[in-house]
């Protein structure tokens, strides 16, 4: 698991949140399986572009918003 995994599923998770999905919901829209986004979020595996392309179509943000990260 590296640092920008981890970032990205946590970026994730806090968009599918401020949507209102459920992890299921976005997996299923995403043609996943609940547990493979749930290992996503929490950075412990490495999405493929082709990936994050859906989960941004998905979320209805743009892909590069997965990787902007506020500071704190």
């Amino acid at each position: 698991m590296t640092d920008l995994q981890q970032k990205i599923g946590g970026k994730i998770k806090k968009l599918r949140i401020e949507k209102k999905m459920s992890q299921r919901q976005l997996a299923l829209e995403c043609d996943f399986e609940k547990a493979g986004m749930s290992r996503l979020e929490g950075g412990l595996s490495n999405p493929t572009l082709r990936t994050l392309v859906k989960i941004s179509t998905a979320l209805g943000v743009p892909i590069e918003d997965l990787f902007k990260h506020e500071s704190n």
